[in-house]
């Protein structure tokens, strides 16, 4: 008995130093000297290929900075969760990043509905935001005029794409009569249709009729005959590339003839595949970069390079972003999230691959240029710049 009670003695030794070198080993691997940074991204679902294309950009970036010995002696390491293109995954996505992971920021989300269920766990934890790719206006600063304060973007707003839209219909195209397509439940959508929609009456042109749709709906043609029949000039779509492909295939089909104008949601390969290459002739779209400007081709060269297809726009937002992080933790000499907020907002000249960019510290917002994308037989050509 003696004997037995021995062994158990020493079995409950064992156990116990195993669970204290288990948590020893824990703790290890959260101060394992990499520095964790997280991303809450749309890896499946809606918008996967938007996903990952920063996906692909970011990791571009990040293996190119450890390349070179990473950020302050330290490797990076980039932790992703598959937001699901959801807004209640992403809330769960960055959860997840900054309780259990324990990463220094997070890059993401891509959609803007994705993003500001974001933020609310970044303020809370304190943790800074950056998001690549979330044009509403509401990401960055509330309707109160109050500032999300650890929240970041790489990309314009919607109220400038959408002006930007609005003046290329009105001075471009020479045409006033417009129909608008909005995604019901898309905050990006939504936004984008308000601010076209303004300012084409304030440049003296009508709205002739404003539908509905939401997104994963695949037939349009009820609601497209009725945009047919208020007999607009230019059709206005500010949607993601699944649903406007078929939209301006079945627009197509309907017999509507005239321009098709969207947002910077149009620019996927899996565009010209759903709607069609020559149903795209007579489209246009506004966009952040130009694959082929000076201060773009070297990220667009080495991104060909490593994943044998051309980057998107939201691909070279991307690698902004993480660019402009890490020039952030260089600049605070620190991990520290407060640190590293305060040198993100004091950003000045960035010179980014989608252009240079500065912060307004009062909005947390890029001041950058736009382009006009024209779209001839499935491809994207360059028609201008358009600069703030």
């Amino acid at each position: 008995m003696k004997k037995n009670k021995g062994k158990v003695l020493l079995g409950i030794a064992v156990l116990m130093l195993g669970l204290v070198s288990g948590c020893g080993s824990t703790t290890a691997s959260k101060d394992s000297g990499n520095i964790k940074i997280g991303g809450d991204l749309e890896l499946s679902g809606n918008v996967a290929t938007f996903g990952q294309s920063v996906l692909n950009a970011v990791n571009l970036a990040f293996e190119d900075q450890n390349k070179k010995g990473g950020v302050l002696g330290k490797q990076i390491q980039f932790i992703t969760a598959d937001n699901k293109s959801d807004a209640g995954e992403s809330t769960s996505a960055i959860t997840k990043l900054i309780t259990q992971d324990n990463v220094v920021a997070v890059l993401g989300a891509v959609t803007s509905s994705n993003t500001k269920a974001a933020v609310p766990v970044a303020t809370d934890n304190k943790i800074p935001l950056i998001t690549p790719t979330a044009t509403n206006a509401e990401v960055t600063v509330n309707k109160d005029g109050s500032l999300n304060s650890w929240v970041f973007r790489s990309c314009f707003l919607d109220p400038f794409q959408g002006k930007v839209a609005a003046n290329f219909v009105l001075n471009t195209l020479k045409v006033k009569n417009a129909a608008v397509f909005i995604d019901q439940k898309d905050d990006y959508s939504k936004g984008l249709a308000a601010e076209f929609s303004k300012d084409i009456k304030a440049g003296g042109g009508t709205i002739t009729d404003t539908e509905n749709y939401v997104g994963g709906d695949k037939d349009f043609k009820a609601t497209l005959t009725r945009i047919k029949a208020s007999n607009p000039d230019v059709v206005f779509v500010p949607g993601y590339y699944n649903e406007v492909g078929l939209i301006v295939k079945q627009g197509r089909e309907l017999g509507i003839t005239v321009p098709f104008v969207g947002g910077d949601g149009w620019d996927s390969a899996k565009l010209p595949e759903l709607a069609g290459a020559a149903n795209l002739n007579n489209t246009y779209f506004v966009n952040h970069m130009w694959a082929d400007d000076p201060a773009t081709k070297p990220f667009v060269e080495a991104y060909k390079a490593k994943y044998n297809t051309e980057p998107d726009a939201l691909a070279a937002l991307g690698y902004d972003a993480a660019e402009m992080l890490i020039s952030a933790i260089k600049t605070a000499g620190s991990t520290n999230a407060e640190k590293i907020r305060t040198a993100l907002e004091n950003t000045k000249d960035f010179k980014g691959v989608t252009g240079v960019i500065s912060v307004d510290p009062k909005t947390h917002n890029p001041v950058k240029s736009a382009v006009i994308i024209k779209m001839v037989d499935g491809k994207k050509t360059l028609l201008t710049h358009v600069n703030p």
